[in-house]
């Protein structure tokens, strides 16, 4: 049997994650059975759980690559600007409709709120960093409480991107919320 290398292993793992994000956009968590998965990436249920274990933890993938590009972005730009990102390319986002699927499942599975908890925290370290580093945020809010102002306004505007709110009146609404941050 021919050894693949540790490259071509991330390359079919990024393969199955991101056809299976477009898969459980569509879909839902529940939606994107093993059969849909199968077919969204093209590869055997055997190729997939190789990688992913299970379902769950191919979700959670999913969930961390999203949370590590976003964190880029944050640390160099901010999640205002993850959140204009969106905006931008909305094509290329089906991740957002799965966000709606990760808020389910908080709400009704401790366990996955456990391991997600643990992918989520690049993102949610890369907001507090940004917020400690930037000279012009308000220095009157303790970071703590912007870093929450700003992670529920990217809940809300996910929820108002997903029902097809007018990207015009959400580019407005994120000019606010930038003045609302700055000192």
């Amino acid at each position: 049997m021919p050894i693949v290398s540790d490259e071509e292993l991330q390359r079919r793992r990024s393969e199955i994650i991101d056809a299976a994000r477009t898969c459980f956009a569509r879909y839902g968590y529940e939606g994107a059975t093993v059969a849909r998965l199968e077919e969204a990436t093209g590869k055997t249920r055997g190729a997939i759980f190789h990688h992913f274990g299970d379902k769950e933890t191919l979700f959670l993938a999913i969930a961390e690559a999203d949370a590590q590009r976003q964190a880029e972005v944050v640390s160099e730009r901010g999640l205002v600007e993850v959140m204009r990102g969106m905006l931008s390319d909305t094509g290329a986002n089906d991740w957002f409709t799965t966000r709606a699927e990760i808020l389910r499942k908080l709400r009704t599975d401790p366990e996955f709120e456990a391991r997600w908890r643990e992918q989520q925290e690049v993102l949610d370290r890369a907001v507090r960093e940004r917020l400690e580093s930037n000279q012009q945020m308000r220095s009157d809010v303790p970071v703590d409480v912007l870093q929450t102002y700003l992670e529920t306004v990217l809940e809300g505007f996910i929820t108002k991107l997903a029902t097809g709110e007018s990207p015009e009146r959400l580019e407005a609404m994120l000019d606010v919320v930038e003045q609302s941050v700055r000192g």
